[in-house]
């Protein structure tokens, strides 16, 4: 079962975003960003959620010694900024685009839950959304605290078999056209890239994994 099951008969975009209704239309504009720009910072006032139209951004925070900490980096169609709609007052994290070209959707958070009021159903779906986002993310937080580098990319290989794997007819075997570079690997498992690179050739040596791009063929499951 896909991993995002909470949202597989729902298009964020397509519902969410005030363009889609006449009331918001005319006073609604979406906002670019390049590389390297943050949409929002730590402390910042939450008052909006964010849908991602093009492009890709990364969420995060620095520790106490300035330390970066990724906790996931997303692409488009997906929703950030989400605990906004809990009642947040102010970010504990940063939104930062890593595309050259990046166009966002902001929705305030009074907007929001006009168009939540008028649809329970899909209200319902928002908030699977935001408990199944926050499990995820514990999840990968306890990984980088407890584990080693190899266990921690076995994880994230796992989540990318789970969320873009299909089966491939010729072989049997699963494939996964996923969206990250090598770069954001590294980010979100907490390594460096040249750790990644010996850490995947190491995988594809024992036969458990062949890849070329952002193209992921895997082999068998690890132990």
């Amino acid at each position: 079962m896909s991993k995002l099951w909470c949202l597989e008969n729902v298009n964020l975009f397509k519902i969410l975003c005030p363009h889609k209704f006449g009331a918001y239309k005319s006073s609604h504009k979406f906002k670019d960003y390049g590389k390297s720009d943050y949409i929002y910072f730590e402390k910042d006032t939450s008052s909006k959620i964010y849908l991602i139209d093009k492009g890709k951004v990364k969420i995060g925070y620095y520790t106490e010694n300035g330390q970066e900490i990724i906790k996931s980096i997303l692409c488009k169609g997906e929703l950030f900024g989400e605990k906004a709609i809990l009642g947040e007052e102010k970010r504990n994290e940063f939104a930062q685009s890593i595309d050259n070209k990046t166009s966002i959707c902001p929705i305030g958070i009074d907007t929001l839950h006009d168009l939540m009021r008028d649809n329970q159903t899909f209200t319902l779906k928002i908030y699977k959304f935001i408990s199944f986002r926050i499990q995820k993310l514990e999840r990968r937080l306890q990984l980088l605290l407890f584990k080693d580098a190899k266990t921690r990319l076995l994880d994230f290989l796992d989540e990318l078999c789970e969320d873009y794997g299909v089966c491939c007819e010729e072989t049997g075997k699963m494939k996964a056209s996923h969206p990250y570079t090598q770069k954001d690997i590294a980010n979100l498992i907490g390594t460096s890239r040249p750790t990644l690179n010996l850490l995947m050739n190491e995988l594809k040596e024992e036969g458990l994994i062949d890849f070329k791009g952002k193209q992921l063929l895997f082999l068998k499951k690890s132990a």
